[in-house]
């Protein structure tokens, strides 16, 4: 699926937040500041173009809920983010914020409790 912008991922935050329903309930939930009613519009609209969401005309107005679930682009973003910047290391990502003192001692640990649980 094709990157999304800064103002489009704000936008799906709050489709995802809202689990469906039209722009007014989307501006309601989302995350400040809060872009102008028509903003949005055209926003969800390129996501629409894009394929992230769906929409079902009722009467005179279109009812939205996303085509991709949260998870799902989390997992899509991430993968695609780790090749770009880290040289799809995981471990190149971790150690990042290891030198950069973004993760502390115990979140590290934390990590390795959880890996040696799925396995």
């Amino acid at each position: 699926m094709e990157k999304l912008t800064k103002q489009e991922e704000a936008a799906m935050q709050a489709i995802w937040k809202a689990g469906k329903g039209f722009v007014k309930d989307f501006l309601e939930v989302h995350a400040e500041p809060q872009p102008p009613y028509t903003t949005l519009a055209s926003t969800i609209k390129n996501l629409e173009k894009k394929g992230y969401i769906d929409s079902v005309k009722i009467g005179n107005v279109y009812e939205y809920k996303p085509s991709i679930a949260e998870e799902d682009y989390k997992q899509q973003f991430m993968s695609g983010f780790v090749k770009d910047y880290f040289e799809n290391s995981y471990k190149e990502l971790v150690s990042f914020f290891a030198k950069n003192q973004e993760i502390s001692k115990g979140e590290l640990q934390e990590i390795i409790r959880m890996i040696e649980e799925k396995k």
